[in-house]
This record gives structure tokens, C-alpha cells and sequence, in this order.
């Protein structure tokens, strides 16, 4: 262990500190498709009775009208977290009628290209341009890759653990930078060791073969309807899932936060050939919103991003430059098909120990042979993760997965210890030894537990994710919300199809010249 993570726990875990740790925030976004009782891709468009997509803060949509986002408030205990997001599944599914919220990362079978449907926002400017967004996404990705789900994990430290840690190290930046600059180091380590994650929640190593259109892959066939890679972790996050040739030279290894935003600055604003050609409009229709690499910053795919809440109209970029990292958003997570709400506390509780350990473990600069070694090495564990005897590279030497997840879960114990310290239990203690176990047999981890049902009920991807889709859906329904709960959410749909209403009644804008200036502001910051 190193000395310094050695100082920052025992800083941390001194009596007047360690109050600290139980003011972490933790965040959910959940998404899911909605499939009709046969597993079918529902066509139906988002239901008023759930709200307006645009203005409702916990339910909305994300690429396809069919493609549903939950999201939770921000909370110190994750236990919390996970009840708002049972609120919200609750909720919806009593509006859904015989809908379902189909239970894996990986889709079902999909309709027809042109048949998957763009989320739509309705009529205002910043509606429009929602949508001519995804129509870019359309143009650049195709939409059925649009149409992976996944859950987002958002993290924070309490904003005075910052200037403890400074003043203990004698660090001169202000408070600002130095918690900007540890939230960056925090992501370089997470970079370093995500790996891990996908190994032990990846959940997606089979997929339905109409996911790939006819295309070239390396997948073997498990049925006449199932593709899958025999140790695969998560197919979602392979170069099956998101990928594009255009964003395959952005990859920041976030040295600085000024180096990551100059990254996406840039991004943003340098014409992509091949979308030149497309352009911007076809028949006096938008199909994208630019023709630059990424037409806005949350197009860039990482498995991790640095965040700050944004004012209204004030793009991710601006906010960061602004007021520095607020917290960190963990997106490489599947949805585990086995479980309701696709995360339970185990895991949360994991992460949280996890991503600490991430925020206080050394974290040097990295080199771009680094930052490759660590792509190659996610890339080589959600491909063939639990493959007997499977090599990792460590500074440039070569180590075995299983030898190098023992060393990192032993330096993880430590914070997980000093979080059960803070909040008393061994609730943290024991996710962590959940994970060991999952390490010693590989058996135990969710990819495996797909292939062994998979195959020990002869079933296809499809099959199995409907079963749980029904599954999770009784549960759902089986205990309704609380009558304060469900006059809540019924208030909250109101109020949201009513901001959206107030939008739409505003004076028109040209939306040429609303695009514009959306495009300007991004310039803007280029030129300074």
C-alpha cells in the first residue's frame, strides 16, 4: 500500500474526520426498454401519464421513445438511493399497462432499422434540438446501437473532505483546483482498475443475433437465436457495443482537467469528413446538429466522467471550466437481468469502497502507452474476462487477472473498513467479501450465471431476459406505492407536462438561429 493512501486513510479515519464519509452522495440513472408482453419492442410513444420527457427530473427518455431513463435525487446512503429508484419503477409499470421493462443491458429482438423510434421532446427550441440530436446519433451509430442500456453510478465526496486533504499535504492550488485535480487523479485510477468492475458485474455475454444486422463478428452461436463469447463479461462494452471510427482518436487520459476539457472543446468543434458529406441538413430537414466529431459533449462515450451540475441553458463544458468537478459519473455498469432494479446494495456498497479507494490511492500521471495498456486491458476482460488463467499488463509486465483482483480487493478492504467505521455494520466489509468470492470462482459472477441458465433451461438470450422481464414486473406490481408516494409522482407528471406546455407557449425562435447560438457558445470558449 502506498504511504500516501496509508496518510489520507488515517487522516480520514480520525474521530473528527470520520463523520466525513457519511456525507458521500450517491446517484442512479437507470435505463431500460419498454417491451410489449412478448418481448417485442414497444412502438407505443412515451406516456403522458408518466410525464413529459423533457421536464420530468426522474423519468425520462434516453436515444428511442422506447429507451426509458430513471433517475434518482442525490442521497448520502445508497439504501436511499435504491428505494427512490424502486419508487420510480413502481410508478411507471402502473402506467405501463401490459408493458414491461425488459431486464438486460443488451435489447431485444428490434424491429426494422427505420422502425425504432427517436425520443421526441415536443416543439420547443431546446425540444427540437433534443431530437435532432439523436437523429445525429442516428446518422453516426445506427439506432440499434442506440438502444443499449446501462446504469450510471454518480459519486461525491463531501465538499470539506477536500480542503482537509489539501491542507494536510501542503498542496498551494486553491480548493477549487485541488479537488478538480483530485476528482481527475480519482478517474485515472478508475481507468486503471475498472477492469475489476467488469469482471465482477459485467452481465451481458450473450445477445439476440438480429442485434448485429447481418454483420462480420467473432460471437459463437449458442442457439439459432443466441450469440455469446464463452468467458465474455459484457458484450455491451466490447467493440460490439458503442463504438465509432470518428471518436476513436478522443481519448483523453485525464492528466489535467484542463487537458480532458480541451479534448472535448476540440471535439466538438473539428469537422468529421465524413459527416461533412452527410452535412447538416437533408431536403431542408436536420438530421444532425454539426458535422464535428461529436456534435455535443455527452456524445463522447467514456466509461467514466467528470461532472458538475449545470445551470439552465449552461452546457457540461462551460459548468466544469466554471466551478470545477462536483462529482463523477460511473458509466460502464450492465443491468444485472437478475435483479429488479438492475443494481442492489452489494453492489453499491462495493462501488462506493471501490471508487474511494480510487479518490485516495496515488494516482501518477499517465503516458499514452498507459492509457492504451488500460484500454487493452478493459477491452480484454469484458471480451474474455473469466478465461482460466487470463493475463492482464501492469506496467508493462504481464499479471494474472485473478492475482492482480486479490491485491487490489486487499487495498479495497481498507476503505471499506473506514466506511464501516463511519457508518458502523459491516455492510461494506461484506460486499467486499462477496466480490473475493466471485474472484475464486468464477462461477459466481453474473456473466456465468446468464450462460448457466442459458443453457441449463435451453432457453435463448430472449427467452430468459422476457422470463425476468415478467418476473420483475409481478414484483413491481405486487406492492403498490404508498398513497403519498403515488399522489408524488402523479404531482410530479403534472407539473412536468405543464413546464413543457410553458416552453412551448413562449415567443417562437428561428431554429437555425437558436443552433447557432448553441454552436457560438462552445466557439466561444475555443476563442478564449
Amino acid at each position: 500500500m502506498s504511504d500516501l493512501l496509508s496518510r489520507r486513510l488515517a487522516l480520514l479515519g480520525e474521530r473528527a474526520n470520520l463523520t466525513l464519509l457519511t456525507r458521500c452522495l450517491h446517484g442512479i440513472e437507470r435505463e431500460c426498454l419498454r417491451v410489449d408482453g412478448n418481448g417485442q419492442l414497444a412502438l407505443t410513444p412515451h406516456s403522458p401519464a408518466l410525464g413529459s420527457a423533457l421536464t420530468h427530473g426522474q423519468i425520462t427518455t434516453d436515444y428511442s421513445e422506447s429507451l426509458l431513463e430513471f433517475i434518482t435525487p442525490a442521497e448520502t446512503d445508497p439504501a436511499q438511493t435504491l428505494a427512490d429508484l424502486e419508487k420510480v419503477h413502481r410508478f411507471t409499470l402502473d402506467k405501463l399497462g401490459d408493458e414491461l421493462l425488459w431486464s438486460p443491458s443488451m435489447p431485444c429482438r428490434l424491429p426494422a432499422e427505420e422502425d425504432i423510434p427517436i425520443a421526441r421532446y415536443g416543439n420547443s427550441p431546446i425540444g427540437r434540438l433534443k431530437y435532432v440530436y439523436r437523429k445525429g446519433l442516428a446518422v453516426r451509430y445506427g439506432k440499434t446501437m442506440q438502444c443499449i442500456a446501462g446504469i450510471h453510478y454518480n459519486y461525491s465526496l463531501p465538499e470539506a473532505l477536500w480542503p482537509l486533504l489539501k491542507q494536510a499535504e501542503g498542496d498551494p492550488q486553491s480548493d477549487r483546483e485541488y479537488q478538480s485535480a483530485r476528482y481527475i487523479a480519482m478517474i485515472r485510477n478508475f481507468r486503471r482498475y475498472s477492469w475489476l468492475l467488469m469482471y465482477l458485474f459485467g452481465a451481458a455475454p450473450a445477445l439476440d443475433k438480429s442485434f448485429l444486422r447481418g454483420r462480420p463478428h467473432d460471437l459463437d452461436s449458442l442457439d439459432a437465436d443466441t450469440l455469446y463469447l464463452p468467458y465474455a463479461t459484457s458484450l455491451r462494452m466490447s467493440d460490439l457495443g458503442y463504438q465509432n471510427n470518428a471518436q476513436a482518436g478522443l481519448t483523453p487520459c485525464y492528466n489535467s482537467l484542463d487537458s480532458y476539457l480541451s479534448s472535448l472543446r476540440q471535439a466538438v468543434s473539428t469537422p468529421y469528413p465524413p459527416y461533412t458529406e452527410i452535412g447538416t441538413k437533408q431536403n431542408g430537414e436536420w438530421v444532425q446538429l454539426n458535422t464535428n466529431v461529436i456534435q455535443i459533449e455527452n456524445e463522447y462515450y467514456s466509461s467514466i466522467r467528470p461532472k458538475r451540475v449545470t445551470y439552465t441553458g449552461e452546457r457540461p463544458i462551460q459548468a466544469l471550466m466554471a466551478r470545477g468537478v462536483q462529482y463523477v459519473e460511473v458509466r460502464c455498469l450492465d443491468i444485472n437481468p437478475f435483479l429488479p432494479l438492475g443494481i442492489d446494495l452489494t453492489e453499491a456498497r462495493f462501488l462506493d469502497a471501490f471508487l474511494l479507494f480510487c479518490a485516495l490511492q496515488d494516482s501518477p500521471p499517465m503516458a499514452g502507452e498507459e492509457c492504451r495498456g488500460c484500454t487493452d486491458n478493459f477491452q480484454r476482460v469484458v471480451k474474455e474476462g473469466r478465461r482460466p488463467g487470463l493475463t492482464l499488463q501492469r506496467h508493462g509486465q504481464a499479471i494474472g487477472l485473478t492475482e492482480w483482483a486479490l491485491e487490489l480487493l486487499d487495498r479495497i478492504s481498507r476503505t471499506a473498513e473506514l466506511l464501516d467505521a463511519a457508518h458502523g455494520g459491516q455492510e461494506h466489509a461484506e460486499a467486499l467479501a462477496a466480490q473475493r468470492a466471485k474472484v475464486a470462482d468464477p462461477e459466481l459472477t453474473p456473466s456465468a450465471r446468464v450462460l448457466a441458465e442459458l443453457r441449463a433451461n435451453g432457453e435463448s438470450f430472449s427467452q430468459f431476459a422476457l422470463r425476468y422481464s415478467h418476473q420483475h414486473a409481478d414484483y413491481f406490481r405486487s406492492q403498490p406505492l404508498s398513497v403519498e408516494d403515488q399522489a408524488r409522482f402523479e404531482s410530479l407528471a403534472r407539473e412536468s407536462l405543464e413546464a413543457q406546455a410553458h416552453l412551448e407557449a413562449e415567443p417562437e425562435v428561428d431554429f437555425d438561429t437558436f443552433i447557432a447560438a448553441y454552436q457560438a457558445s462552445i466557439l466561444g470558449l475555443i476563442s478564449n
